[in-house]
């Protein structure tokens, strides 16, 4: 009976008090005879029917949720580390890979609209050559109703010419800031230590300088071509009124002929 009464001590201070307690569950772990005894103790507990009470049962899930909520702590402590062990440099090194990669996007697209528009400007001007020197070969050939379609014509090209150009200019403002953006984002990389991204960034950048340098080209000569083609038409002009003085002199001069 006594052994029995000091089990059922045991196994209420091990299922109810010894892990409540701190300095108690220190016990448990520095005392291994303690823990062997209490073990046993419970284990005979037990194996008698109609002992365990409901509240002891509860306090034995709480025992066995322990090493969980243990292991959870420990499991989160190498993470802290890790975090810890980032430097300064290093996130600096990061936010500058990351300013790099925003640069080139900004750059990439402002690129794009740049040459497109350049592309719609050449395209515009060579529509204008096109039916402006249609005109300059029909002329003394058409009626006044179909000169007239042809000024039209002209005059909505050149204001679409016109519109394209201003389209140009505003985008190429914009495609200038991205450039210096980037350059600013190529230094700063290569400062903090990201010389990769430092030369990712100047490659996008001559890469950008060439293809928006060969729609430029384009649309120079597109300008060039139209710049001849107003010299044609003041040439043109000027032979068409000349050959109207020539007509009417030689009209008069019938007349006069027949006057006589």
């Amino acid at each position: 009976m006594q052994a029995v009464g000091q089990c059922s001590v045991c196994a209420s201070r091990a299922a109810g008090g010894l892990l409540r307690n701190p300095t108690d569950l220190s016990l448990l772990r520095t005392n291994k005879n303690g823990v062997r005894r209490g073990a046993a103790c419970i284990r005979f507990i037990s194996r008698k029917p109609g002992v365990q009470k409901l509240g002891e049962r509860t306090d034995t899930e709480h025992i066995s949720k322990a090493p969980f909520s243990v292991g959870r702590g420990l499991y989160a402590i190498p993470f802290t580390q890790q975090m810890e062990h980032l430097s300064h440099d290093s996130l600096i090194r990061r936010a500058a890979s990351v300013v790099t990669d925003s640069s080139s996007t900004f750059l990439s697209q402002t690129s794009l609209a740049l040459i497109n528009a350049l592309t719609d400007y050449s395209k515009a001007v060579h529509t204008r050559i096109a039916v402006q020197r249609r005109y300059l070969a029909s002329l003394g050939k058409l009626t006044p109703a179909e000169k007239d379609s042809f000024l039209e014509v002209i005059n909505g090209q050149r204001a679409e010419a016109s519109d394209r150009l201003h389209e140009c200019k505003r985008i190429e403002s914009t495609w200038i800031n991205a450039v210096n953006l980037c350059k600013m984002a190529a230094e700063a990389a290569h400062t903090s230590g990201a010389e990769q991204a430092s030369i990712t960034v100047r490659t996008n950048i001559q890469v950008a300088q060439s293809q928006v340098g060969e729609a430029r080209k384009l649309s120079a000569d597109a300008e060039k071509k139209l710049a001849e083609t107003k010299v044609e038409e003041i040439q043109r002009m000027a032979e068409y009124a000349a050959s109207l003085d020539n007509n009417e002199e030689h009209e008069v001069h019938e007349a006069y002929l027949r006057e006589d």
